[in-house]
């Protein structure tokens, strides 16, 4: 049964400040600043980003070039190594330049373009979450610990940018004392890049069928499904950081001094 569409994605950020970043190769790379934090505070712009796949820059091009001017000191791929073996990471044109570390909170694999058409599109994805906030605990974990104490700024990516990547920067967001409002919000932002993730799909994969029509997309029902759940077995989201994860309040606190203005 193909999804119907129940909402618009949301509007991008004002032009003031950019949230989505231009580039070539990069579909879905955006700046998670501008969302109201603890304590009436703002996430700082230009600090903390989430991406597709860096894999995709090449040194000499002009999105390395565009990349570089954002000075990015934190690069945390989402990826399974398998995945980076056969797409590449980002690019290391010197020693130090970034501090690097793969940390794959997704222990199960699966494809979702070969996903049958009238599986439930949406509890399906938030049940794929639920396995990796089980699954990925010790990597989430790390993930969170290395944003709050490394260089900055920092940068998180996956293969789309959109579901480990997507959980990632939900949470995040909800440790910065960020409404869920926006939080989903800015998770049903990839919507935006549907079209391209759909058809880069399509260029990589030219001798199969794409079976899932919901390939690429990520509406809010999804992250308010996997919210849902979080809060029925841990009490609130933040109850299965502290609880499950082991965020404790040192962590907390290094990230809103670090990343709230």
């Amino acid at each position: 049964m193909e999804p119907q569409l129940t909402q618009q994605p949301p509007r991008p950020a004002s032009p003031r400040r950019r949230r989505h970043i231009t580039f070539d190769r990069l579909h879905n790379f955006r700046d998670l600043g501008g969302y109201r934090g603890a304590d009436g505070r703002t996430v700082a712009w230009g600090a903390l980003y989430r991406a597709d796949s860096l894999g995709k820059l090449q040194i000499g091009e002009a999105d390395w070039d565009r990349f570089l001017a954002l000075d990015v000191r934190t690069v945390i791929d989402l990826r399974y190594p398998w995945e980076i073996e056969a797409k590449g990471r980002v690019p290391t044109p010197e020693p130090g330049r970034f501090t690097y570390a793969n940390l794959s909170i997704e222990h199960r694999p699966y494809d979702q373009a070969a996903i049958d058409p009238d599986t439930d599109p949406w509890r399906y994805l938030a049940d794929r979450f639920a396995e990796v906030a089980e699954d990925g605990v010790e990597e989430i974990r790390q993930v969170i610990e290395l944003i709050a104490t490394g260089p900055g700024p920092a940068v998180f990516h996956c293969t789309s940018g959109k579901d480990r990547t997507g959980l990632v920067a939900a949470l995040l967001l909800t440790l910065l004392g960020v409404s869920e409002e926006d939080v989903l919000a800015d998770f049903a932002l990839t919507e935006l890049a549907t079209e391209r993730l759909l058809a880069d799909w399509h260029a990589a994969n030219p001798d199969r069928t794409m079976r899932w029509p919901s390939y690429g997309r990520a509406p809010a029902v999804v992250l308010s499904l996997v919210l849902a759940d979080l809060s029925a077995r841990y009490g609130s989201p933040t109850g299965y950081l502290t609880d499950r994860v082991g965020i404790t309040h040192a962590t907390q606190n290094r990230l809103r001094s670090r990343f709230l203005t």
